[in-house]
């Protein structure tokens, strides 16, 4: 069924769950929400719908079901790999979650926060802020993202060294199944091992299972000392060594490693207002280190000035500042995170989501340049990422000059050279963006035959009519 033969009457029936004003046909409104992020992927659909309520959704999947009416979650639109975008050509609806905005409940003393799946993230540290804790995803969207999305995509982010990905910072799930059934699990227990955890199948399961419309997620006490340093060395293995201290230093208390490359620094200053360069010359590499501490600022101090110390002892560190005040912390984390940002006007940028074991980063540094330059000569890497888990987000802008279209036509062909080495080093194609539709044949390769079929069963129970975000993750007959 193509958009334009999608009936009104069934239009009209979607219509009258969520009132008229909520219900979006016009095509130049929907338009932002059929395009991926990054332009990658642009899809088509009939109608925007934005359910108010968790039985709202339930209505909007009973329907679809009754009809086999595909369904396209999507909060935030934040997504990089087209897990959010609608099929190109089909007459999916997207069933946006904005609406679902609000904190349902709070509580300083179990350390936990109820919300909507359509909260923006930045929301959620703002209430948390209010009650003297802290919800530590962090996410250079998390202006506009969504918890929804984020725990769709099990989305990582700067903190996953000290406390995790999203999987591990919620508690229980409130889900409505493709049948329009709900299931309630919005438990705060730490411990429950009552069956199987139906919540780890729908986290990261990319809106292909079911709607999550809601979470209890976990809070911590806001650390008491915070430092951050900008430190300047020769090469990855300096990094890698230097991060090895750190860790037997400071253990829990670090809470940020990351390790970005000197065109990187260069893009930030050049493209990025406000952002300049923290040192007084250049070096080939850079790491932001964060530590947090739950002592005093005192404490942080101590172990940042230790660490640094060792490090200019040993010839590891070049040159490093510790930022004084919380304006020069924001404002090294704020070079960090716009760094794929500042990739933009430079032209074409082939980007990679990938993870290798810690102490394989270098080497897969080194082998990924020579094997991309082999591919196209005068391509510009600017590899960076969490270093303190092992995710670079390997990208490489087009050669100054060259043709964005013909660059950009080239991204399987790189692709598929870069996740080869990721493999060979027992690495992910995807570290935290999620399959959607970028990977998705991909995945279907790299995986065996029983994993993928064990996916394809898990899709089939959840989902047997195929309704639910088709096309993403797992290809199903």
């Amino acid at each position: 069924m193509t958009v334009a033969a999608f009936s009104d009457d069934l239009i009209a029936q979607f219509t009258a769950i969520v009132g008229a004003s909520h219900a979006i046909r016009d095509q130049a409104e929907l338009a932002p929400r059929l395009v991926e992020n990054r332009g990658l992927y642009q899809g088509t659909s009939p109608l925007l719908l934005k359910p108010a309520s968790t039985e709202e959704v339930a209505e909007i999947m009973k329907l679809a079901s009754k009809t086999g009416t595909a369904i396209v979650p999507q909060t935030g639109n934040t997504g990089l790999v087209g897990g959010q975008t609608p099929r190109a050509g089909a007459c999916d609806i997207i069933l946006s979650l904005e609406r679902m905005n609000k904190v349902r409940e709070i509580d300083a003393v179990a350390n936990v926060i109820v919300a909507d799946a359509g909260c923006i993230l930045e929301d959620i540290h703002t209430a948390a802020d209010g009650v003297n804790r802290m919800f530590p995803l962090t996410l250079a969207s998390q202006g506009s993202c969504r918890i929804g999305g984020n725990l769709a995509t099990n989305a990582g982010g700067t903190a996953v060294l000290a406390y995790g990905n999203t999987r591990q910072l919620c508690l229980g799930l409130e889900v409505v199944l493709p049948t329009g059934e709900i299931w309630n699990g919005l438990r705060k227990l730490k411990k429950d091992n009552t069956g199987y955890d139906l919540r780890d199948l729908f986290i990261g399961s990319e809106g292909t299972l079911g709607v999550i419309t809601a979470a209890v997620l976990k809070l911590f006490p806001k650390p008491l000392g915070h430092q951050v340093a900008f430190v300047g060395l020769a090469s990855p293995d300096a990094a890698l060594t230097l991060f090895e201290k750190a860790t037997s230093l400071c253990g829990s208390a670090l809470t940020g490693f990351e390790l970005m490359p000197r065109l990187g620094v260069e893009f930030t200053t050049k493209h990025i207002p406000g952002v300049r360069d923290p040192l007084a010359r250049p070096h080939a590499w850079y790491v932001l280190i964060d530590i947090s501490t739950s002592d005093s600022s005192d404490a942080a101090d101590a172990m940042m000035q230790v660490l640094l110390e060792h490090g200019l002892e040993n010839g590891i560190v070049e040159d490093a500042v510790i930022a004084t005040s919380d304006a020069q912390r924001q404002a090294i984390w704020h070079m960090r995170e716009s760094m794929s940002e500042a990739q933009r006007p430079e032209g074409g940028s082939i980007k990679h989501d990938v993870s290798v074991p810690v102490s394989s980063i270098p080497e897969f540094m080194a082998a990924a340049e020579t094997a991309v330059l082999q591919v196209i000569p005068d391509a510009r890497i600017c590899a960076f990422g969490h270093m303190g888990d092992g995710n670079i987000h390997y990208n490489i802008s087009q050669p100054i000059g060259a043709d964005k279209a013909e660059f950009i036509g080239r991204w399987r062909e790189v692709n598929a050279v870069v996740h080869q080495l990721v493999l060979s080093c027992g690495g992910s194609i995807s570290a935290e963006h999620g399959i959607g539709q970028l990977k998705r044949d991909e995945l279907a390769h790299i995986r065996d035959g029983i994993e993928i079929d064990l996916m394809r069963r898990i899709k089939s129970a959840f989902d047997p009519a195929g309704i639910m975000n088709p096309g993403k993750v797992i290809a199903t007959p």
